[in-house]
C-alpha cells in the first residue's frame, strides 16, 4: 500500500505519521477479509400448510379443506462431473386428494447425471422432463400423462414442477447455441391400476417411449424439433419456436402433429372401440409482455384437434353419465383439453404495490360450451416465509367443461416455511 500512504502524506495537514497509520490501517482491512465464500447447500426443503374452504355446486355446502405438504430436493456433487439429485413429496389433505387417498408421496425425481466429454451429458434414473414453451397447454410435455399424483393447486407452475418423473436414460450433445437429446423410457409397470382406471395412464411408465429433441438458436429466434414414439403408437413430431417481437414482447409457437387414434377411443375402448388413428394437430400460440414494473401479460390461444369438437361435445354431454364421466376422468389424467379450443390469459406481478407482494391471475375460456375458470393469487415473500391467499371459480352450464366441476368457487390460505 506505499501508494496510499503517499496520497495520504500529500492532503493538507497530512504527515508522515498519519501516512503510515492509514497504510497499517488499509493492511489490517486486507488482513481481515473474508477469504471462504459459502457454499451453498446441497438441500432445499419446505413445509407447508393450507387451509381453506369451497362453495359445492350440487348442494350450495360449504366444504372445508386441510392440506399438509413436505417438499425435499438433495442435489449433491460426487466430484467435477458427476452429481446426484433426489426430490420427493408428501401431501396430506382433508377430504382426499384423490379417490379415497389422504396421504400421496410423489418421488418427483431420482438420477444419477454425468459429463462424459465438456458437452456431452448423460443422465439415468427417473427424470421429470417437461417440454414446451407455452403457460396454459403444452401439446410437446409428452411426459405430462398420468404423472400429476395430487393436484394441490391449479397454477402451470405447480403442476409441471409438482409430479413424478419417468424413469429413463437420457444423453445430450451441446454446440454453440444449440443441442441434441435423446433419450429412453421403459415400460416398467403393465398390470392394471385398481378401481377401473386406464392402465396406460396409471404410471409415468406403462409402456416404451422414446423422444429426440433438437434445438438450435438462429438469428433472434429459438426452434426446437421434437420426435416422440410411443409403444404401439404413431410417431409424433413437435415444434416449439420463440422470438423478440420487441424488447418487451415475445411470441411463442408449440404444436404437436401426427396421427392417433380419437381420446374418445383412448378414453372409452369398450364403448368407441375403433383404434383407426387420423391426423391430429395440437398446438399453443401466444405473447408475453412485460413492462418495466415487473408486470408478465400473456395472452395464448389453444387447439386441440384430437378434442371433440361442437357437435361431438353436445352429444357426449347428452349421453350415458357413465361415458361422460369416463372421459373426463381420462382427459384430466392425461392433461388433455376435452374440448377443441380455448382461450387462456395470465399475468404476474413481481413486487407489486410493495417489495416482495407478488401477485397472479389466470383465466380460460373455452371456446367450444364458452364455460370459464378463474384463478387468482397474493405471495408475500418474508425471510424464509411464504404467506399465500389464492381463490379460484368455476362458472358454466352443467356438464361442460368448468361448469361440472364440483365447486363452484373456494378460497384458500397457506404458509410455507424453507428449512
Amino acid at each position: 500500500m506505499p501508494a496510499l500512504g503517499l496520497i495520504i502524506a500529500l492532503l493538507p495537514g497530512a504527515g508522515p505519521v498519519a501516512a503510515q497509520d492509514a497504510e497499517l490501517d488499509a493492511l489490517q482491512l486486507a488482513d481481515t477479509a473474508p477469504t471462504e465464500v459459502q457454499a451453498p447447500s446441497d438441500w432445499r426443503r419446505f413445509v407447508e400448510a393450507g387451509l381453506g374452504a369451497s362453495h359445492l355446486r350440487s348442494s350450495g355446502d360449504t366444504r372445508s379443506t386441510r392440506r399438509l405438504s413436505l417438499d425435499i430436493q438433495y442435489d449433491h456433487a460426487l466430484n467435477h462431473d458427476w452429481r446426484v439429485l433426489v426430490a420427493d413429496r408428501l401431501d396430506l389433505g382433508q377430504p382426499a386428494l384423490r379417490g379415497r387417498e389422504h396421504a400421496i408421496n410423489t418421488l418427483k425425481e431420482a438420477y444419477l447425471s454425468g459429463r462424459l466429454q465438456p458437452d456431452t451429458l448423460v443422465d439415468l434414473g427417473r427424470i421429470n422432463v417437461r417440454n414446451g414453451v407455452a403457460l396454459g397447454y403444452n401439446p410437446t410435455d409428452y411426459f405430462r400423462a398420468g404423472a400429476v399424483r395430487a393436484a394441490v393447486s391449479i397454477s402451470p407452475a405447480s403442476l409441471k414442477e409438482n409430479r413424478q418423473g419417468s424413469v429413463m436414460l437420457r444423453g445430450q450433445q451441446l454446440w454453440a447455441g444449440g443441442a441434441l437429446s435423446a433419450l429412453f423410457s421403459p415400460g416398467l409397470a403393465r398390470q392394471a391400476e385398481p378401481e377401473g382406471l386406464n392402465p396406460d395412464l396409471g404410471a409415468t411408465n406403462r409402456q416404451h417411449r422414446g423422444l429426440l429433441a433438437l434445438s438450435q438458436k438462429v438469428g433472434g429466434f429459438t426452434p426446437q424439433l421434437l420426435v416422440y414414439q410411443e409403444e404401439s403408437l404413431p410417431t409424433q413430431f413437435g415444434f416449439n419456436l420463440t422470438g423478440l417481437v420487441t424488447d418487451a414482447t415475445v411470441a411463442y409457437l408449440e404444436s404437436s402433429a401426427g396421427r392417433s387414434p380419437s381420446q374418445l377411443s383412448q378414453s372409452l375402448p369398450a364403448f368407441a372401440p375403433c383404434r383407426c388413428s387420423a391426423w391430429h394437430n395440437r398446438l399453443s400460440a401466444g405473447l408475453t409482455h412485460t413492462t418495466a414494473h415487473k408486470l408478465s401479460l400473456s395472452a395464448e390461444y389453444h387447439h386441440n384437434g384430437g378434442g371433440l369438437d361442437a357437435d361431438d361435445w353436445r352429444q357426449l354431454r347428452q349421453g350415458p353419465p357413465a361415458v361422460y364421466a369416463a372421459y373426463r376422468q381420462w382427459a384430466a389424467t392425461a392433461q388433455e383439453m376435452p374440448t377443441r379450443r380455448a382461450v387462456f390469459l395470465h399475468g404476474v406481478w413481481q413486487d407489486a404495490l410493495i417489495p416482495r407482494l407478488d401477485l397472479s391471475a389466470m383465466h380460460t375460456l373455452d371456446l367450444t360450451d364458452r364455460s370459464q375458470r378463474s384463478w387468482l393469487e397474493a405471495r408475500y415473500h418474508q425471510g424464509s416465509v411464504d404467506y399465500a391467499v389464492q381463490w379460484q371459480a368455476h362458472s358454466g352450464r352443467p356438464t361442460s367443461v368448468f361448469g361440472a366441476l364440483p365447486d363452484k368457487h373456494g378460497w384458500q390460505l397457506s404458509l410455507r416455511y424453507y428449512f
